[in-house]
């Protein structure tokens, strides 16, 4: 019984020991380059953001001329104006590929935001961190 109270406590004072030795990596500098990284994170952020809202807008911009060209063949096609609804399949081709363009801009600026979040999470972290280390290495001193 003395024996395992007698190597738990050598344990616990080995942990107290280095656990100051640890902290001492952590230097005020990058406690200042954690603050950037999480200022750069929510930069992106709002950047990715805004690219949405402009692919978003852009994909209805999209659609309304897709719609626009459907309405125009229909009338051409009523007319029996061959020449007009060529062109105007020409055009509903076009404008699919813009949309597809579009989503897919969509899709991968929605993908940035994510990895963008995901990057300040773990920056909050390791700045939280990096305060807790430093503050133990000076109360360690």
């Amino acid at each position: 019984m003395k024996l395992t109270t007698a190597i738990t406590m050598t344990g616990m004072a080995a942990a107290l020991l280095t656990a100051p030795a640890l902290a001492q990596d952590v230097r005020p500098n990058d406690v200042k380059q954690e603050r950037r990284d999480l200022r750069g994170d929510r930069r992106d952020i709002r950047q990715d953001r805004r690219d949405i809202r402009q692919d978003t807008q852009d994909i209805r911009d999209d659609r309304r001329d897709l719609s626009a060209d459907r309405h125009e063949l229909a009338a051409d096609r009523k007319a029996g104006d061959k020449d007009a609804v060529k062109g105007d399949l020409k055009d509903i081709r076009a404008d699919r590929k813009d949309l597809n363009a579009d989503v897919k801009d969509r899709r991968a600026d929605a993908k940035d935001l994510r990895k963008d979040r995901r990057d300040r999470r773990q920056d909050r972290r390791d700045l939280r961190q990096d305060r807790r280390d430093l503050k133990a290495d000076q109360a360690a001193k």
